[in-house]
C-alpha cells in the first residue's frame, strides 16, 4: 500500500529525466494512501484540513495525559527522581548499604572511630556497593529511567494549545465541558503535529511500563502520575495509528513533500552511572572533610599548646590572608603561609630567647666529653639562629617593593587583559612557596636534631658520673631555674611545635618551566 522511503528515492531520482513529475506521481500516492486509510477521518485532501475526528483523538489522549503534567513538568530535573529509580533496582541489603554510604552517617561515625578505621571500612563498603552495579542493573536502570523520561516528554506536549485551534471555550485541563471541534487549516499546526510526533515514537517503542510507573507512584508519594490501564490503552492507540502513518501522510501532502519522514526524538539516559560518580564524590568529600576536620584540631590543640592560640601571624606579607588576592583569580596563592607562620612565631617567641639562652649554657660553657657528641646540636642550633633573618628577607622580597612582589602586583594588573601573565604569577607562586616550603623543611629536621640532644642531655644529668657533659654542677649556677627542668620544660614545647611543623612538611614541587 505505501512506498518505503527507498522506493521514494528510487522514484524521483532514477528512471526519468523529470523529477517535479516523479514527484507529483508520489504525492498522487500520498492522496491515495490518505484516502485508503482506517485514520483518513482525520484529513480532509482537497480543503487541506484537520477534521473533528483528529481532535477527537488527541482530546482522548489529553485526558490521560493532563494530569500527568503537573506532576512531571520538571522531572527531567529533579535528583530525587533518579535516586528513587535506582533505588527501585536495590535489593535489601543493598538499599541497607546505601543508607550507611552518605555524608551525615559517615560523619556521625567519626565522632567516636579512629579516622583511619571508618575511612578502610567506608572504602570496603562503597567497593561492594559499585560492584553490585553489573551491566544488567545498569541497563535495568537506565531504561526504566529513559521510560520515565519519555513519559514526561509526551504528556507535557502542548495538547491545549493544539486542542484550542479546534474549540476555542475548552479550558486546560478540565474535562466537565463537551468540546465542539471545528476544522482548521492543517497548515497551522503541521509544526505542533511534527513535534507530537517525535515524542510519540519514543513511547511507541516496547517499554517496561509497569516499572516506570511503579518508580513514577512512590515519586508521587504512592499517587499514580498517569492511570495504568488509561496508558496502555494509549499506548496501543499510538502504535495503531504509528503503524498506518497517518501523521506522516498528513505532512508530506501539507508541505508537499513526499520524501519526509519524522525523527523520533529517543532519550537514552545514563542515570545509573551518573548517581554512582555522585556516590563516589559524596564519600571522598565526607572522607576528606573527616580527615580535614581532625587534621585542623590537631594543629589547633598543638598550637594552643605551645602559643595559647590557633591564630598565629608573623609575617607581614606571606601570610593566608594577603594570598586571598590571587584565590579570587584561581591562582595557587601562599599555600605554605600557616606553617611559615607559625616558624617565624616560635624563633621569635621562643628560640632567639630562651633556647638561645639555653643552649649558650650548654655548648658554650659546658664541658662535652668530646666535640663530636655537641657538633651535631651546635650545627643544627646555629642553622635556626639564622632561620630568623631568612624568613624575614623572605617576607620582604613580597613587599610592594620587593623583588616577588612588585612583579607579582604589576602581573595581577595585567592578567585580566593579558592571559600570559597568568603563567608568570604561577612561577613567581610556585618559587616563593617552594622557598617557603624547604625553610620549613630544613627547620623541622634541626629542631629534631636539637630535641634530640636535649633527651640526650636530661638522661646524661641522671648518670653518675655524667658521661656527655662532665660539668653539670658549674652549668646549674649559671641557670637561674633548676636546669634540669628547664631542659625539659623546652623540651616539651620543642616537641610539640614539631609535631605541629610535621603537618606542614612535604616536598618542594617541581619548577614551573618558562
Amino acid at each position: 500500500m505505501y512506498m518505503g522511503f527507498f522506493d521514494n528515492i528510487v522514484d524521483l531520482f532514477s528512471g526519468g529525466n523529470d523529477p517535479e513529475a516523479a514527484k507529483k506521481k508520489r504525492l498522487r500516492q500520498t492522496v491515495k494512501d490518505l484516502s485508503q486509510s482506517k485514520y483518513g477521518k482525520f484529513y480532509r485532501v482537497k480543503t487541506e484540513e484537520l477534521e473533528p475526528a483528529f481532535a477527537k483523538f488527541f482530546w482522548d489522549i489529553y485526558k490521560v495525559a493532563a494530569s500527568a503534567q503537573v506532576f512531571l513538568q520538571n522531572a527531567a530535573k529533579s535528583e530525587q527522581l533518579k535516586q528513587i529509580t535506582v533505588e527501585a533496582f536495590l535489593d535489601k541489603d543493598l538499599k541497607a548499604l546505601k543508607d550507611k554510604l552518605n555524608a551525615a552517617a559517615i560523619q556521625e561515625k567519626a565522632g567516636t572511630a579512629v579516622v583511619k578505621d571508618l575511612a578502610e571500612k567506608v572504602k570496603r563498603d562503597l567497593s561492594s556497593f559499585v560492584a553490585a552495579f553489573d551491566n544488567t542493573r545498569v541497563n535495568g536502570i537506565d531504561n526504566c529511567y529513559s521510560t520515565i523520561i519519555a513519559l514526561a516528554d509526551f504528556v507535557c506536549f502542548d495538547f491545549f494549545f493544539l486542542l484550542k485551534k479546534f474549540d476555542a471555550n475548552i479550558s486546560e485541563r478540565s474535562f466537565n465541558y463537551k468540546p465542539m471541534f471545528q476544522p482548521v487549516k492543517a497548515s497551522e499546526l503541521a509544526e505542533e503535529l511534527k513535534d507530537f510526533m517525535e515524542y510519540s515514537a519514543a513511547v511507541e517503542q516496547d517499554r517496561d511500563w509497569k516499572a516506570a510507573l511503579e518508580v513514577l507512584k512512590t515519586y508521587k508519594e504512592g499517587m499514580d502520575v498517569v492511570n495504568p490501564d488509561h496508558w496502555n490503552k494509549v499506548i496501543r492507540l499510538l502504535k495503531d495509528v504509528s503503524r498506518t502513518r497517518i501523521f506522516e501522510l498528513i505532512i508530506q501532502h501539507i508541505t508537499k513533500d513526499p520524501l519526509w519522514q519524522s525523527v523520533p526524538k529517543l532519550r537514552d539516559e545514563r542515570v545509573a552511572d551518573a548517581i554512582l560518580d555522585a556516590k563516589k564524590t559524596e564519600i571522598e568529600g565526607a572522607l576528606n572533610k573527616i580527615q580535614n576536620d581532625k587534621r585542623s584540631a590537631q594543629i589547633d590543640q598543638l598550637a594552643k599548646a605551645v602559643f595559647g592560640s590557633a591564630d598565629v601571624d608573623r609575617l607581614t606579607n606571606y601570610t593566608s590572608k594577603a594570598g586571598e588576592v590571587f584565590y579570587k583569580k584561581d591562582f595557587d596563592g601562599f599555600t605554605k603561609a600557616t606553617g611559615t607562620n607559625y616558624l617565624k612565631a616560635y624563633l621569635l617567641d621562643f628560640f632567639k630567647k630562651e633556647i638561645r639562652e639555653l643552649c649558650d649554657i650548654l655548648l658554650i660553657r659546658g664541658q662535652w666529653s668530646t666535640n663530636v657528641l655537641s657538633q651535631p646540636m651546635s650545627d643544627a642550633y646555629h642553622e635556626m639562629m639564622s632561620f630568623s633573618d631568612k624568613l624575614t628577607a623572605f617576607d620582604d622580597s613580597l613587599g610592594e617593593k620587593g623583588e616577588h612582589g612588585s612583579r607579582l602586583k604589576q602581573a595581577m594588573l595585567k592578567v585580566d587583559r593579558d592571559r600570559g601573565q597568568g603563567k608568570y604569577i604561577r612561577i613567581i607562586l610556585r618559587t616563593v612557596n617552594n622557598q617557603a616550603q624547604g625553610m620549613i623543611n630544613t627547620a623541622s629536621a634541626h629542631l629534631i636534631t636539637i630535641g634530640r640532644s636535649f633527651k640526650s642531655l636530661l638522661e646524661d644529668m641522671q648518670k653518675k658520673p655524667a658521661e656527655i657533659i662532665l660539668n653539670w654542677r658549674e652549668l646549674e649556677s649559671a641557670s637561674e631555674e633548676p636546669l634540669a627542668k628547664r631542659i625539659a620544660d623546652d623540651y616539651k614545647k620543642m616537641y610539640y611545635f614539631v609535631q605541629l611543623l610535621q603537618f606542614f612538611t612535604g616536598p618542594v614541587e617541581e619548577e614551573i618551566q618558562t
